[in-house]
């Protein structure tokens, strides 16, 4: 994995045959994250695997802990005697025929630098809308939204709630010779052959505000923004889609209306949102019960009687096994929450609404939650009414 060991002796081949072993341990069992962390004096290795934290098995002895740190930064280009500011990095790596992308933040606490490694499989990502939305019904309404020749489409959720996968997905199923479709980024996660992808700068000035007012004259089609910050970002955007460009961006809230608030919140004029908006998004991930382990079973009274008479028919989970390392879950997929703009709800933004009154309208008009999807993929068997409580309780 590391040509250089080669060059390597003792304690500092070591250290690399450890952490090689480590980012390798994380490959093989699909984590998505490497957690190198100080509990005190002792630095614990931890893996985060279908959203869920683990311990690795690969335990580091206490004389490589720091050097642990420290080849990271070294494999990512980090300053090695900085160890005050948190620093950022790359590496890229070939591992068993998978070309790998690992980014690198290194952070100090009071007991010494931590690392959080994201590790980016370009060979494992299929963007593929019919791979990332498992529901037909989501996958149509999307399409109708993306084949309009203008608009802004907001994907919303938590951080690591699959709003750019969704995103590079969308846009896959736009790329074509005939259209031009712009990104900008922070940072480029995926490279997409046939669009032009940038890479937010600040520490040279080139922000998304200043990307997006630059790729503007770049005459796109499409533009997709990694992520609506501030009020002068979403202004450009505004502007964007009220000139005739298609918009797909990202908003961290906990549902569809919220966002509507949210720009309302920073400062656009609502007649401006009634204007530029198609619709909205929210995201969630579930873990997928694990298929060689699952089973029929009963939940406890107080979760039947949680859910009230809209409750699934029959519930299913994982035993746990080899295969799913004895959680019962293997691999996730998403839920989703999606608000269309029609009269009624225009009509009602233009009247600068609160939040519970735009929840409110939007489920009278008969707006598939979050928790209610969650439900309908528990009565499919794809996954746990403790898996949907857990990221969605209501």
């Amino acid at each position: 994995m590391d040509a250089n060991n080669k060059e390597l002796t003792g304690v500092a081949k070591e250290t690399c045959q450890l952490t090689n072993k480590i980012i390798l341990e994380a490959i093989q069992n699909r984590a998505s994250d490497i957690h190198l962390e100080w509990v005190r004096d002792n630095l614990r290795a931890r893996l985060r695997i279908d959203g869920v934290l683990r311990e690795a098995a690969t335990s580091i002895p206490k004389e490589y802990q720091t050097m642990i740190i420290d080849r990271m930064k070294v494999m990512g280009g980090l300053n090695l005697k900085e160890t005050r500011l948190p620093q950022d990095g790359r590496i890229k790596l070939n591992v068993e025929g998978k070309d790998m992308d690992l980014r690198v933040s290194v952070s100090p606490y009071a007991f010494g630098e931590s690392a959080v490694i994201r590790i980016l499989d370009r060979t494992a990502v299929t963007l593929k809308l019919d791979r990332v939305c498992k529901s037909e019904e989501t996958q149509a309404k999307l399409r109708s939204w993306i084949k309009r020749p203008n608009g802004l489409i907001i994907v919303t959720g938590p951080t690591g709630s699959g709003k750019t996968t969704l995103l590079y997905a969308l846009v896959q199923e736009l790329n074509s010779p005939e259209i031009k479709i712009t990104t900008i980024e922070d940072p480029v996660e995926y490279d997409i052959d046939g669009i032009n992808q940038q890479r937010v700068r600040p520490d040279i000035g080139l922000t998304f505000a200043r990307a997006l007012r630059s790729q503007l004259r770049q005459d796109p089609d499409i533009m997709m923004i990694g992520e609506l910050r501030d009020l002068e970002t979403a202004q450009i955007i505004i502007q964007a889609v009220l000139t005739g460009h298609l918009v797909l961006t990202t908003l961290h809230t906990n549902g569809a209306p919220e966002a509507i608030r949210r720009l309302i919140d920073i400062g656009i004029e609502p007649f401006l949102v009634n204007n530029a908006l198609t619709g909205i998004v929210a995201q969630r991930l579930v873990r997928v019960i694990c298929k060689h382990c699952k089973e029929e079973y009963k939940p406890e009274s107080w979760v039947l009687d949680s859910l009230g008479a809209n409750r699934p028919a029959k519930f299913f989970r994982g035993k746990g096994c080899e295969q799913c390392h004895q959680t019962g879950y293997r691999g996730r997929i998403a839920i989703h929450e999606l608000l269309e703009l029609d009269d009624p709800l225009r009509k009602l933004i233009n009247r600068d609404p609160g939040l519970d009154e735009l929840r409110r309208h939007a489920l009278a008009s008969g707006l598939v939650t979050l928790h209610a999807d969650g439900l309908a993929k528990v009565g499919q068997g794809l996954t746990t009414i403790e898996e949907v409580l857990r990221v969605c309780p209501s």
